[in-house]
This record gives C-alpha cells, sequence and structure tokens, in this order.
C-alpha cells in the first residue's frame, strides 16, 4: 500500500489489519475509541464489545488458543488497565501470545485522576511491556509488539498515549516475521545419556505435556518403538486419544490403577512438559526412576522438578532422533505394554450413588454428560473444586480444543474464555464447566455477551451454594462452615433474563430433561446443576 497521509489512531488500527488479525476485543475508553471505530468501520474487523476489561483479555487468550493466531484486545487507561491484571497473569503463566492495546493518560496532562505508571502494573502480571514511543512510530510498534507475542509466547502489552492519536502521521504497512524454525536436534554427553537411560529401560513411559501438542504422530513412533505406553499432562489432554495404550492424564489426576502403574515405571521420557507438581505429586511419581526432559525452552526445563537429563531440543525431531539411535543399536523393545490391563488402567472410580432431595449426585451427572454432549467440542473449563472431575471424566478432541483457565489458580475466567474460544471456531459448540462462584464472578458479566453474539454455547453451573473449597475445609477441621455458604439466584433463570435457555437440575429426572435439551438448542445453553456441598468428591490434589 502506498504510503498515506493518516492520523496515529488509524495508524494503530491500520497496523493491526496488515497482519490480518481480523477479530479484536475490548471496551472502550477515550484512549482508544477513534482507533477501535476505524478498525471496524474503515478496516472491515470485527469488534466484540465485553462488560468487563479484563474479559477482554481472556477472550483474545482463547481466541489465540483455538486459532494458533495471536489474539488483540483492547481497553483504555488506568483502571481498566488495572481490570486487567488477574488475565493477563494467567495468560503470561499459560504462555499464550496475545496483545492488549492499553491506552495510557496524555504526556502532557500527569494530572489526569486515571495516571498511574502502566509500566510497573504490567511488570507484576509477567507480561511484556511494549511503549509506543511516538504517533509516527505506530505501526513499528505495534509490529514490534505482536512480534515480542509471537516469539516470547505471553501477553504483550503496547501502551498507547491519548495525546498521540490525533497527531497527523504516515502510515507504512510494517510485519516482523516471526523465526519458528523448530530447535536443532540435541546430540553430544546429554543426548548419549539419554540414550543410554531410554535403552536400558524395562517399564519406560512417554509423557507429553501442552509444549508437544504438535509431535503426536512422533511420539507415537518412540512409544510404539519402545512397547511403552504414553500418557500426557492436564494441558495435553486429549493428545492420544485412540491409542490402544493412552494411559491419559499423569499425576494427581490419574487413576489409581494408573498411578501404580507410573509408580512401578523405570524411566519417564517427558516432551514439552515442565513437569508441575500436579503432574508428579509433589515428585512422589519421579521416585526411583529415570526422567528425561526433552524441552525446546531451557526456562522450562528444570523449571519444577530437576530431572536426570534434559535436552533443549524440540520435542518431534527428537523423538526421530531416539528412534534412529535405538535403530542403529539393535535395542529390543521393552515389552511394558504387554504387561499391562488397559482397560483397568482408565476406569475411574464409579463414585458414590444417590443425592439427597432436591439435589443429584455430580460425579453420575457428569457420566451423562459425557454421553449426551457433542462429541467435536471445544471443551473450556473454569477454576475451582469442581474441575478435577471434570478433566478426569469429560473428554476432549485434542489440545487444541481444550482450555484449562487455572493457570493463575483463579476462578471466574471460564465463560470469557469460552466465548473467545467459540468465535475462533464457529463450526464447533463450546461447552464450559464451571461453578456458582466462578460464574458469579464473571459469567454473569459475560453470559449476555454470548447470546448478542450468537454462539454455540453450552455451560454447565455445578452449584452448591458455596465455595467449595472453604468449605470442606471448615468441614475437615469440625468448625462451622457457614461464611462459605451462599443463597444464591437461580443460575438458570439469569441465564433466560440475560437472552439465553437456562435449566435448573436439581433431580435425575430433570438432568434426563437438560440432556435431551442440549441437541434442540438454538441459543446460549445453561444447565444448573443443584448439588450437595458435603457429598462433591475431593479435588484431586
Amino acid at each position: 500500500m502506498a504510503d498515506t497521509a493518516t492520523y496515529g489512531y488509524q495508524s494503530i488500527a491500520r497496523a493491526v489489519l496488515d497482519h490480518e488479525i481480523d477479530t479484536m476485543f475490548g471496551l472502550m475508553g477515550d484512549a482508544n475509541l477513534f482507533m477501535v471505530d476505524h478498525y471496524v468501520r474503515q478496516g472491515g474487523g470485527t469488534f466484540v464489545p465485553v462488560a468487563y476489561e479484563g474479559s477482554a483479555v481472556l477472550m483474545a487468550l482463547a481466541w489465540s488458543h483455538v486459532s494458533g493466531k495471536v489474539g488483540v484486545a483492547t481497553v483504555t487507561h488506568g483502571p481498566a488497565l488495572t481490570n486487567c491484571v488477574t488475565a493477563l497473569t494467567e495468560g503470561a503463566r499459560g504462555h499464550i501470545p496475545m496483545v492488549l492495546l492499553a491506552g495510557d493518560t496524555s504526556v502532557m496532562a500527569p494530572q489526569n485522576l486515571q495516571n498511574i505508571d502502566q509500566r510497573e502494573v504490567v511488570k507484576v502480571t509477567g507480561a511484556g511491556f511494549e511503549q509506543l514511543r511516538a504517533p509516527e512510530t505506530a505501526a513499528h510498534d505495534v509490529a514490534h509488539a505482536i512480534y515480542r507475542a509471537r516469539v516470547e509466547k505471553r501477553p504483550i502489552v503496547l501502551n498507547m498515549p491519548a495525546d498521540f492519536m490525533w497527531q497527523e502521521v504516515t502510515h507504512r504497512k510494517t510485519i516482523f516475521p516471526a523465526f519458528a524454525a523448530p530447535a536443532m536436534v540435541p546430540e553430544g554427553d546429554d543426548l548419549d545419556a539419554a540414550i543410554g537411560m531410554i535403552a536400558s529401560a524395562r517399564r519406560p513411559i512417554i509423557l507429553a505435556g501442552g509444549g508437544a501438542a504438535g509431535a503426536r504422530d512422533r511420539l507415537i513412533r518412540l512409544a510404539d518403538r519402545l512397547e511403552a505406553p504414553l500418557a500426557t499432562t492436564l494441558k495435553a489432554k486429549g493428545l492420544f486419544n485412540g491409542h490402544p495404550y493412552n494411559l491419559d492424564i499423569v499425576g494427581t489426576l490419574s487413576t489409581p490403577a494408573t498411578y501404580e502403574a507410573i509408580a512401578k515405571s523405570d524411566c519417564i521420557v517427558c516432551f514439552g512438559a515442565s513437569l508441575h507438581h500436579f503432574t508428579t505429586d509433589k515428585g512422589k511419581l519421579m521416585k526411583g526412576k529415570r526422567v528425561v526432559q526433552v524441552n525446546e525452552s531451557p526456562l522450562e526445563a528444570a523449571k519444577n522438578f530437576h530431572p536426570d537429563v534434559a535436552l533443549i531440543a524440540d520435542a518431534g525431531l527428537t523423538a526421530d532422533n531416539i528412534v534412529h539411535w535405538l535403530d542403529e543399536a539393535e535395542i529390543p523393545p521393552s515389552g511394558f505394554t504387554r504387561e499391562l490391563d488397559m482397560e483397568a488402567l482408565t476406569l475411574h472410580p464409579p463414585g458414590r450413588t444417590g443425592a439427597k432431595p432436591g439435589t443429584v449426585n455430580y460425579v453420575q451427572a457428569l457420566r451423562k454428560l459425557e454421553e449426551a454432549l457433542p462429541k467435536e467440542r471445544i471443551l473450556t473449563t473454569d477454576g475451582g473444586r469442581f474441575m478435577t472431575e471434570v478433566w478426569c471424566r469429560i473428554s476432549a478432541p485434542d489440545p487444541l480444543s481444550f482450555i484449562v483457565t487455572a493457570n493463575f489458580g483463579s476462578i471466574g475466567l471460564g465463560l470469557q474464555e469460552a466465548i473467545g474460544a467459540a468465535l475462533a471456531d464457529r463450526t464447533r459448540p463450546v461447552v464450559l464447566f464451571t461453578g456458582d462462584g466462578g460464574f458469579m464472578m464473571g459469567g454473569v458479566n459475560e453470559f449476555n455477551t454470548a447470546v448478542r453474539l450468537g454462539l454455540d454455547l453450552i455451560v454447565i453451573v455445578a452449584n452448591d451454594s458455596a465455595y467449595g473449597a472453604e468449605h470442606i475445609q471448615f468441614i475437615d477441621r469440625a468448625m462451622d462452615p457457614g461464611l462459605t455458604e451462599f443463597d444464591w439466584p437461580s443460575f438458570a433463570e439469569v441465564a433466560t433474563a440475560l437472552g439465553g435457555e437456562g435449566i435448573t437440575v436439581g433431580s435425575d429426572a430433570d438432568l434426563d430433561r437438560a440432556l435431551a435439551a442440549i441437541p434442540n438448542r438454538t441459543r446460549p445453553l445453561l444447565i444448573e446443576l443443584k448439588l450437595d456441598p458435603e457429598d462433591v468428591p475431593r479435588m484431586r490434589i
């Protein structure tokens, strides 16, 4: 495009469009409203207005996860940015690339009521900060922020002073390619040590984390060569669906039988996993065995657990390399998979049966929902007490179709990310599991946004009328849990009032009616499961 005279706000909007980013999430204020207007009216972009600023960041994070592109959100200055702190932290800890175009108060008006040091606010979240240096550098600065988001794999906040917006500039299309060639195949003493550990193993396990989501076939080839079972961390849930020796999630979320099988193994080869203490059960599952960790980032290797050897390399290339050397040395397969009874290993405990009047049994409800929900779906989960059973009992097609909003241990982030996921892929329904506290904290804010956008969204609210994680702690110490209990409004009625369809489930007959409504939904559907707080399974942590 030829150089043309334009204003600062127009150059920022056009710079986003130059990167073929056609969706922007946000809430307008005096520092970004004209940029948003130009993005939509002149650029043809889609702007998704939110009710709360942090929601824009969360939607952009999920949009990025599902689409594979850099998500973009925008807010104005001061309190608008501070309302994004939890969401930015969630994205930084989840290593999700996105850019937040944050307005800032005028450079010439430091007395502005909403003026704060925005760089310092962003710094505490773990996100990156990029300053719009001058109106004439807008296209360059936007391009650099998007570049940083890609290569650093975290949110980048681009700070935009309000007084830059109406200054005349010349827009020049600027795009910086992000070099994403796979990391080199390792060699040397560390590789030799890793090959030796793997070759001598009699009960090896191949473990994949979210960083190995693109290496499915190569990891299966390695596992088949070793006759080793496959397993995943939570973030790679669904990666090995359909494989006969898929142990599913490793760690505190494993079935009891799988936990025992892992404990008996003598070598775990980990690809793209940081080995969080939920995965290792605080190191218990790694005792008495050799651990080989393959990760393309040196910051993730040994971050949570120190392996016997770490290879800083691409997961797929390294798996191929290991197979090559095993074949060269004519190492026989381990035969471990021949010892395994996969039906027993993958069977989660059935749980208790029955429920007190006015409630349903949570585990039994999950089993029925797993059968009734659309198979080709995007699964999104909020944080909180209810989610560990969902992670174990509700399937996801693959890791890119599964979003965990628990990187920061917060509740109330699920519905916003479900909306972002639904906008990134309108061909499939999005299923969200959330708790009552989480829905009140974030879901009520944005449920109507899903209605306005006409999204295919199914929300299951696990409602025990309490903050369950705290409730159980009072019960365990024989103390009164009354301060954790709430007389919430009917979430089903709230959903209906906000333009969706809500169904309350307080009995098995109610549950059957709710399940029958799933294939006939025409608008966002909310199913409220009424639960007994003293009869919900404990979190598997």
